[in-house]
């Protein structure tokens, strides 16, 4: 079978696998411990944390390790709003957003915040002047993704953050960063980021693990009471093995990052005129989005019958975002983005990754045709 749904989980790096393996092996004492086990394991973990740091050119302080991005997602927008709500009770965020954005917005509404849900153009993207004039005196926090995880709409962080600082320097900026990183330059600097998030199955590290970065002086109203571990951010015994996997994940990916854009940039221009060449899918993506995902829809087809098509062909893709997959809603992000309600429930994405070559594209690119053909009949559309 060939793998086309990265942006969904990505097949771990060698390099991580070996270091799951040898860490659980050997070095499994507990990090709090005072004896020789648990010092070294605390070597490993300041280690893993140092190089997380390096790979954004943060401090070592500035890296909380999570069990991925939905819980980091969490900690940072429900974190920031608890301990600053004596500043005030706005937020702000895009109505695109992953649904673990979405729906902590959603639930601090429910608690009494109030949020600015700002649209996005036909590409995805959010204004920045736009954005910027809905910040207030009493706005907490503005959270924007990087990468959109359904069609790779890069969004102009680098604006917004300079826009939201120049109306209110207290505002904290939240990224979503888990499409972006390993496939796009990432800058929390030039970002003017606080907070940036990241899940390290989405660039070859293992599922059940990431990072938090937290500016130095900025405060989180800690989610997961416990001990004080993670600087008071998240009680529990840290996950050693974990944190150095996620660490060999992004040191290698943020290496290869450059290379892997051009790669997977070429790759992605075959399959789009693939894509172009067949009058019946209407593209979604836009020629500025991200490099490793091309989004489109088959309007009058339910999605899961090209998907399971393809699949019988050798080709795995999928329907909206991995969260949202088995949902026969039409998709959110499209719906926003000015899609009708058919084209929108008929979208499929496909991702790519370091395993892809150009021929293997073609033969997606020719399967995809030969699935269109077939399927097109049932659409009222000719083949």
């Amino acid at each position: 079978m060939h793998y086309f749904d990265h942006a969904a989980t990505t097949p771990p790096y060698p390099e991580v696998i070996q270091t799951l393996t040898d860490i659980m092996s050997l070095y499994y004492g507990n990090p709090s411990a005072l004896h020789r086990a648990g010092e070294d394991a605390a070597k490993l973990l300041k280690k893993a944390r140092e190089v997380c740091a390096a790979a954004l050119s943060a401090l070592p302080s500035e890296i909380v390790f999570t069990s991925g991005a939905t819980e980091g997602n969490n900690m940072a927008i429900k974190g920031a709003a608890m301990h600053y709500q004596s500043r005030g009770r706005h937020l702000i965020t895009a109505v695109t957003e992953h649904p673990s954005v979405y729906q902590a917005f959603r639930q601090l509404e429910e608690l009494g915040w109030e949020v600015t849900w700002m649209p996005v153009a036909g590409d995805g993207t959010v204004d920045p002047a736009a954005l910027a004039e809905h910040v207030r005196k009493d706005t907490v926090l503005v959270s924007i993704m990087h990468v959109n995880n359904e069609t790779g709409a890069v969004q102009p962080l680098e604006d917004i953050g300079r826009r939201i600082k120049e109306k209110n320097s207290r505002v904290l900026f939240h990224v979503d960063g888990v499409q972006g990183f390993g496939k796009l330059p990432v800058s929390l600097q030039d970002w003017q980021a606080d907070l940036y998030t990241l899940s390290a199955h989405k660039f070859k590290g293992p599922k059940g693990a990431g990072i938090m970065y937290v500016k130095q002086g900025v405060q989180l109203y800690p989610l997961i009471a416990g001990g004080s571990q993670e600087g008071g951010y998240r009680g529990g015994t840290e996950n050693v093995a974990a944190a150095a996997a996620v660490a060999k994940a992004m040191r290698l990916s943020a290496e290869r990052q450059a290379e892997f854009y051009e790669r997977a940039r070429r790759l992605r221009d075959i399959l789009v005129h693939h894509i172009a060449d067949m009058p019946e899918l209407m593209l979604n993506s836009s020629e500025h989005g991200a490099p490793h995902i091309v989004h489109f829809s088959f309007p009058g087809l339910k999605p899961e019958v090209l998907v399971h098509t393809l699949e019988e062909g050798g080709f795995l893709v999928s329907t909206k975002s991995a969260c949202s997959s088995k949902s026969s809603e039409p998709s959110r992000t499209l719906i926003e983005m000015g899609r009708n309600a058919d084209e929108a429930a008929s979208g499929i994405r496909i991702s790519l990754g370091w395993e892809h070559t150009e021929a293997e594209v073609r033969e997606l690119g020719a399967a995809l045709k030969s699935a269109v053909a077939q399927l097109a009949p049932m659409t009222g559309r000719k083949g």
